[in-house]
């Protein structure tokens, strides 16, 4: 439980942050996927998943939130915000499960020669 807390903070420490960087045009997802792969690597396989998809609903929530700059109310604005966070949470878990399946592939251990 408190690796998925870890995992929605992070999300939202490197959502706000994004706007920073965000110059970079598609290279700023490279860190998002990277954090993605890191956390799958470091959970368990179903927490992997569970932590994945609230880094990606936290991350991808905190970037359009800290980004928005338009005239209407941000409050008109959070059922949009909130379909591109689940969208950015099934990207989360799926880059988590490659991140374990990484882990599982690279942490064998293989007869001595």
């Amino acid at each position: 439980m408190i690796k998925i807390l870890v995992a929605g903070i992070v999300g939202v420490i490197v959502g706000v942050s994004g706007q920073y960087y965000l110059s970079l045009g598609g290279y700023s997802l490279v860190p998002w996927g990277l954090v993605g792969l890191a956390i799958g690597v470091w959970c368990a396989r179903r927490q992997a998943l569970s932590a994945g998809a609230v880094y990606g609903f936290c991350l991808c929530f905190a970037f359009m939130v800290a980004g928005y700059t338009g005239t209407a109310s941000l409050l008109s604005r959070i059922p949009f915000f909130l379909v591109i966070a689940a969208f950015g949470a099934v990207c989360g878990a799926a880059l988590a499960a490659v991140g374990h399946f990484l882990k599982i592939t690279y942490s064998r251990r293989g007869p001595v020669a």
